[in-house]
């Protein structure tokens, strides 16, 4: 049989009965098993992990509120900047990286995946640093043009100051997590976020509010706190990786920089970054806009974000899980199963963040009186849960969207949508402004971006050609060789 014959066989066998020797990625059971099954599988860790997250939220936000209602201001002011600094190096880049490893597994390449993982840590410490520079260089001047004044912009730059100090650590940490989760690991990286949270929640209380022999540090030691968990997190996460233990171990001996490599993944995560970047500028331009009534709405606003943020990682742990399966589907050239994981994780989140956003809608506050009990900060607070909570659901639906998109390597519909919808609230709160609305006018308008936003994201995947690189996996090449 000469050699074109045995390559045809083995790529139309590849999904049945691949030729003895060959492993073809038909025995990756994220490739195999039935989808739904398969996808709710990968997806409970991270609900368990990311949803203890939301913990955190709660917990800082609680005990932030007892600090005074300007430290809840001056944290609505910072949190779309460590939002920012998460869903980057998480969601983005770190979805750009898992997308990466799961394509050169799907097509049987271990040896780039595991460079790949090498060129992805180097991105990661590059990113840390550039945003440690940023933010301490530019961050209070930036707090200060969001409508950051007094106390509330002196303790907003005590948390930036600490937290952004040491950049690289939520960078590495997230980084490392990426290539787990780029192999089909979801349990490890849950288990040790989820170790992150309690350390989290106990090291921000106590360095924040004081405890025993330890003084009270206010917003710095919280963020602190945040810090000492991520570094914890980190080490364990390195040792693991590094140790052989993984399917993927980032490649030492032989290593070289590779710009083939980088733009494996940047060509995803790069794009994928504005996408957290123009959500977290649609969250300052609303937080700008806001700060002109008062700082009781303004916190009120920042608890009610807060859930969105705590229901749309509901959202995130099914779309992470999503991206290896499609990014293996796309690998092996299975771009019909590829749609499906997407539509699949889609319907999912929109379901779940839709059921919870709307019992929130209707009982505000199961939420609000875990943070405050100021009547001007509840009243704020149940107004914009009433208006956004329900359409809370079609961000879900654009998280999905968006990390499927990533596992395919097809991003720049979602990150498109996210423009749309910063332009939507930037020119639908300038007009607001000239008319004198209310702050209600522009929680109406906060729900309008999310319905904009959602529709758009699904429309983008719909429309979107989704087809993986021409030419045999690299088995068949070893077997001809």
């Amino acid at each position: 049989m000469s050699d074109v014959a045995i390559v045809e066989l083995a790529l139309v066998d590849a999904e049945k009965q691949p030729l003895p020797g060959l492993k073809g990625p038909a025995k990756n059971p994220l490739l195999d098993h039935p989808i739904l099954p398969t996808l709710l599988r990968l997806s409970w860790p991270n609900v368990v992990a990311l949803s203890a997250g939301t913990l955190v939220v709660v917990a800082e936000t609680s005990y932030i509120g007892r600090l005074g209602t300007e430290s809840l201001a001056a944290m609505a002011l910072v949190f779309p900047f460590v939002i920012l600094t998460m869903t980057m190096s998480g969601g983005a880049m770190g979805g750009g990286v898992s997308s990466a490893i799961a394509r050169a597994l799907g097509a049987g390449d271990r040896e780039r995946a595991s460079t790949l993982a090498a060129h992805a840590l180097l991105i990661g410490i590059c990113f840390g640093l550039a945003f440690t520079l940023g933010m301490l260089l530019f961050g209070p001047t930036l707090l200060e043009a969001l409508g950051g004044r007094g106390s509330v912009l002196s303790q907003a730059i005590g948390y930036i100051t600490i937290f952004f100090g040491g950049g690289v650590i939520p960078w590495l940490m997230n980084t490392l997590a990426a290539i787990l989760r780029g192999t089909g690991n979801m349990k490890l990286p849950s288990a040790i976020t989820l170790n992150s949270v309690v350390c989290q929640i106990i090291l921000g209380g106590v360095l924040g509010l004081g405890l025993g022999p330890v003084p009270q540090f206010g917003m710095p030691g919280v963020a602190a706190g945040s810090l000492i968990a991520y570094s914890i997190g980190t080490v364990i996460m390195g040792w693991y990786v590094f140790s052989g233990r993984a399917r993927v171990q980032p490649m030492r001996k032989g290593f070289r920089i590779q710009r083939g490599m980088f733009f494996d993944i940047l060509k995803v995560g790069a794009i994928a970054c504005f996408s957290p970047l123009q959500s977290v500028l649609t969250i300052t331009v609303f937080t700008h806009m806001l700060a002109r009534y008062g700082n009781e709405v303004l916190a009120g606003y920042g608890v009610g974000a807060r859930l969105e943020f705590l229901l749309t990682t509901l959202a995130f742990a099914v779309g992470v899980a999503s991206v290896p399966m499609v990014g293996m589907a796309i690998g092996a050239g299975r771009v019909a199963r590829a749609r499906r994981v997407a539509w699949t994780a889609g319907w999912i989140s929109f379901a779940v963040v839709g059921v919870f956003g709307t019992l929130t809608a209707i009982f505000p506050d199961l939420w609000v009186n875990l943070f405050t009990r100021d009547p001007g900060v509840r009243a704020a607070s149940q107004q914009y849960l009433a208006t956004g909570a329900p359409m809370y659901a079609f961000l879900g639906l654009a998280t999905a969207m968006y990390f499927s998109s990533q596992g395919a390597a097809k991003v720049l519909g979602p990150v498109l949508s996210q423009t749309a919808r910063l332009l939507f609230v930037g020119a639908g709160g300038w007009w607001l402004l000239s008319i004198d609305a209310t702050s209600m006018s522009f929680f109406k308008l906060a729900a309008a971006s999310m319905v904009l936003l959602g529709v758009l994201s699904a429309l983008s995947v719909l429309l979107t050609r989704w087809a993986p690189k021409a030419g045999p996996v690299p088995e068949v090449r070893s077997a001809l060789s």
